[in-house]
């Protein structure tokens, strides 16, 4: 019979699923334990691991330092030809190996176990003589790869990826990991520019059209004109916000047959226009700004005070969307 592609790929994520969901099953106080010695590490977590399980280990790697946990990969080869200076004291490794019997791994675990150094290893067999040589030993409970030869790494690695998942989260979790330090360890990625704050791309000091409820309306306009927003935040004498007064409010005062060169200020600006707090994420501020449809908004401390003033072109050229 012809083999059909889609069908194919459905039983492949479907063999994947069922290790997954075995895995979810085998999580069991070995998790727990290995958690506690990574959370009371006073050191850095070293993963390692060869081939496929390499390439997983460094996205674990990569993983549990992003989410606070420090933490870098370890060639075991590498290692057995100087990188094991690397390592130091209150380090915590984590060795993965699907059959339990690398030999590069077996090499280095008696080596750093003898330097007090606690070791977490992750098999699919747990009388392996790597599990048997951990301090803590996490099975995959992997009962067949998705390769239909059963050779090519495919369910197991699947499942070392999700465990490597969970023990970051768990850690981040009980860590209080927060957006604020996500965004402190991804400040040049997409990532960390969704988190950025309405502070870090805000207009301040002598930027800002500030005027008062009073000025006539024609200095206004100056101003507006002079700081380009097409915008003015209206303000008492101690700088709380008062209003604020666009281009789209001169339009519609205009269209009302008013004159700008006899009018105030307070006449036609909006009064308790929308604000927002420093401490915001900047897609709030968008956010407020698609819903109500304006462009500018000005930023307040918590007595009302004007501190700031945010664009949405701010927005947009800060590439947090």
């Amino acid at each position: 019979m012809e083999k059909i592609p889609i069908e194919i790929a459905k039983k492949t994520i479907d063999d994947e699923i069922r290790a997954l969901n075995a895995l979810k099953e085998s999580i069991n106080e070995d998790f727990e334990k290995a958690v506690n010695i990574l959370l009371n590490a006073s050191g850095k977590v070293i993963v390692t691991g060869m081939g496929k399980s390499g390439l997983i280990g460094k996205k674990i790697a990569s993983t549990l330092a992003s989410t606070g946990t420090p933490s870098f990969f370890l060639h075991p080869a590498e290692a057995l030809h100087g990188d094991l200076g690397m390592v130091s004291k209150g380090d915590v490794l984590i060795a993965i190996s699907n059959s339990g019997e690398t030999q590069e791994l077996l090499a280095i675990v008696p080596i750093v176990k003898r330097w007090g150094n606690k070791v977490i290893s992750i098999t699919n067999n747990p009388d392996s003589s790597l599990a048997k040589e951990s301090d803590v030993h996490l099975y995959l409970n992997v009962e067949k790869e998705a390769c239909p030869l059963n050779l090519a790494p495919t369910s197991s690695s699947t499942a070392t990826l999700a465990l490597g998942d969970a023990l970051a989260i768990t850690l981040l979790e009980l860590r209080g990991f927060t957006k604020e330090d996500f965004a402190r360890f991804h400040p040049g990625g997409s990532l960390g520019k969704k988190l950025m704050k309405v502070y870090e791309v805000m207009h301040k000091g002598e930027e800002l059209p500030l005027v008062k409820e009073n000025y006539p309306l024609k200095e206004t306009v100056i101003k507006m004109s002079e700081k380009g927003f097409g915008a003015a935040v209206v303000v008492d004498e101690e700088n709380r916000l008062k209003g604020i007064i666009t281009d789209g409010d001169l339009r519609r005062f205009i269209n009302k047959g008013k004159s700008i060169d006899t009018s105030s200020t307070k006449d036609a600006m909006t009064q308790n226009p929308k604000r927002i707090s420093r401490d915001k994420y900047v897609l709030e501020a968008l956010e407020e700004m698609e819903k109500y449809n304006i462009t500018v908004m000005p930023v307040v401390e918590d007595d009302n005070k004007v501190i700031g003033l945010v664009h949405i072109h701010d927005i947009l050229k800060s590439g947090a969307i």
